[in-house]
């Protein structure tokens, strides 16, 4: 066997560092149209390596993403009129603007959810033993 031709474990722990840690960063729209600005998003290699970075999406990886939403900007960078925009400040800032409006809407039901369910916990709790609750 050739010298190098096997990732040793802790080349391979690093690289799935260092992957995780690049991917995550493809949910920040501004860097993204940094990318872009620099002429990378028109780069093969590097657009190979986006391509690469897809199996990222399989379960076993994606559950380690702190930021899951990477992987849909992934798939966009898929295709070269999405990377061409992103040279555009504007087209970065409105993804940024779309992001936040998308996480304040998730906060906001999520919390109504998380009220109905302790009220509905409550209402259950302070029901006498044995009384079954009408639906």
């Amino acid at each position: 066997m050739m010298a190098g031709a096997m990732e040793s474990e802790e080349q391979a722990r690093n690289r799935f560092q260092s992957e995780l840690e690049f991917i995550q960063c493809l949910a920040n729209p501004n860097y993204l149209n940094f990318l872009a600005q620099r002429g990378y998003l028109r780069e093969k290699p590097f657009v190979n390596y986006l391509k690469y970075l897809l199996y990222w999406k399989e379960p076993e990886y994606a559950k380690f993403l702190k930021y899951p939403h990477c992987l849909h900007m992934l798939e966009l960078l898929q295709y070269e009129h999405f990377r061409k925009e992103l040279v555009n400040a504007q087209c970065a800032k409105f993804i940024d603007e779309q992001q936040l409006l998308h996480w304040q809407h998730y906060s906001r039901k999520r919390t109504r959810l998380q009220q109905a369910l302790a009220e509905q916990q409550q209402t259950q709790q302070q029901q006498p033993p044995g009384h079954a609750s009408a639906k």
